[in-house]
Order: C-alpha cells, then sequence, then structure tokens
C-alpha cells in the first residue's frame, strides 16, 4: 500500500509526482528545491537561502502526517556548485540532530528552474 503526502505549506509537485510517498513505515520525499510555497518563487539567491527553503519544505511535508525531522535517516543533497558545500551545511546542520541521518551530497550540471540545491529524504514513521 503506498499513501500520497500532500500539503500546501510545501510546493506542489509540478510534474507526475508526490510530494512524499509512504510505503510501509517508509516515507519518501521527492527533492524539494527552495521554492517558497506562498510566493511561487525562490526563498532568495544565496545557498544558505535556498537551502533554508528546501528543508523547510521536506519539514513541512514530513509534518503534514505527523512526522518529524528527526525520523528522517537518509538525505540526498544535490548542488549546483560543490564550492556552495560548506555553506549548505552549515545551514543543514540548524535541521538535524544526533544522531544525524546518512546523507550524500553531489555535485549536478544542472537543476530544474536554475536552483542552486534540491533535497530529498527518506524517513520512517516507526
Amino acid at each position: 500500500m503506498k499513501k500520497a503526502y500532500a500539503t500546501t505549506n510545501a510546493p506542489g509537485a509540478i510534474g507526475p509526482y508526490s510530494q512524499a510517498i509512504q510505503a510501509g513505515n517508509t516515507v519518501f520525499v521527492s527533492g524539494q528545491l527552495p521554492i517558497d510555497p506562498a510566493t511561487g518563487a525562490f526563498a532568495g539567491e544565496d545557498i544558505q537561502s535556498q537551502t533554508r527553503q528546501s528543508l523547510t519544505n521536506i519539514k513541512n511535508i514530513l509534518a503534514s502526517q505527523g512526522v518529524s525531522m528527526d525520523q528522517v535517516v537518509r538525505v540526498g543533497v544535490f548542488l549546483k556548485d560543490m564550492n556552495m558545500f560548506g555553506d549548505m551545511n552549515a545551514v543543514y546542520g540548524e535541521f538535524f540532530a544526533d544522531p544525524y541521518p546518512a546523507r550524500a551530497a553531489v555535485e549536478v550540471a544542472r537543476l530544474p528552474k536554475d536552483a542552486l540545491v534540491e533535497i530529498e529524504a527518506i524517513a520512517v514513521t516507526e
């Protein structure tokens, strides 16, 4: 059984996918661009504000079904430029506590809407 998550507190899907899908006790959050759902625009032009918005979107999607960031077990971070890693990492640390989720961070050639970052997450509900 699959259960789709949907909230207006994060940007709506811009294609044929769900904001998140729960299968069993695992929640897969789709990659979140740094779009402010209130404006439909990027939260800012710098990596810090874009990282904060992407993670806030993930937090809001999870919270819509009573799941917290403490339940995130893995994160994937896609960066336009790996030179932005330190600034992204500083903001990332504001959203997670020890024990931290497993994580991968990679530089990619291009992201949708020319974002600086896109972040995906996997959480468990139990």
